[in-house]
């Protein structure tokens, strides 16, 4: 089976989950590939959680859809609130593959969420340099990161750019509300 970089991330802010994803596709059949699909779907069941262990535990993968396989874990545990589970699993896809953007995105979003903002940014600007699959979720980080820090134009400029990137996701849209543009 060949892996291929899927957005399924969902983003956690301030303790609310914003529906936005970045996890790993595995193609062909079996435990891996089930893995994928919970947490594409959101699935934060127990069995969809074992099904992930099963990929790890019983099925011969290949190193990336190993790699795969610990991202996609990774997510449904974030989305269970087990978050030493899910950093745990996007390490070791980082320690396997330090260039898996999604998995970098991944920890990105788990940081921001635990209040790391600076992190974070750190996180998502590796991710983007990375391409991952969904630069706007990056791109919202580093906004969030910029504001934290004072940097207010760049926090605006990354909104901008988050909203452009990701059209259907309400919330970089949310927080450009919140600024007017004064012309000098």
């Amino acid at each position: 089976m060949k892996a291929l970089t899927l957005a399924t991330v969902t983003l956690l802010m301030l303790g609310t989950a914003v529906p936005v994803t970045a996890g790993v596709i595995t193609i062909g059949g079996g435990f891996a590939r089930s893995c994928y699909q919970a947490a594409e779907a959101r699935d934060t069941t127990q069995d969809s959680l074992q099904t992930c262990d099963y990929a790890l535990t019983t099925q011969a993968l290949t190193a990336e859809d190993i790699i795969a396989t610990h991202v996609n874990r990774g997510i449904i545990r974030m989305l269970r609130n087990d978050a030493l589970g899910a950093v745990q699993d996007y390490d070791e896809a980082l320690r396997m593959d330090p260039q898996q953007p999604e998995a970098w995105l991944n920890k990105a979003v788990l940081t921001l969420d635990r209040g790391d903002s600076r992190a974070a940014s750190q996180m998502a600007q590796k991710a983007l340099d990375l391409r991952t699959k969904k630069p706007g979720i990056a791109m919202y980080i580093r906004a969030v990161a910029n504001e934290d820090s004072g940097n207010i134009t760049a926090a605006y400029a990354d909104y901008t750019q988050a909203a452009q990137l990701e059209p259907g996701w309400a919330l970089p849209r949310e927080e450009l509300k919140r600024y007017s543009v004064k012309n000098r």
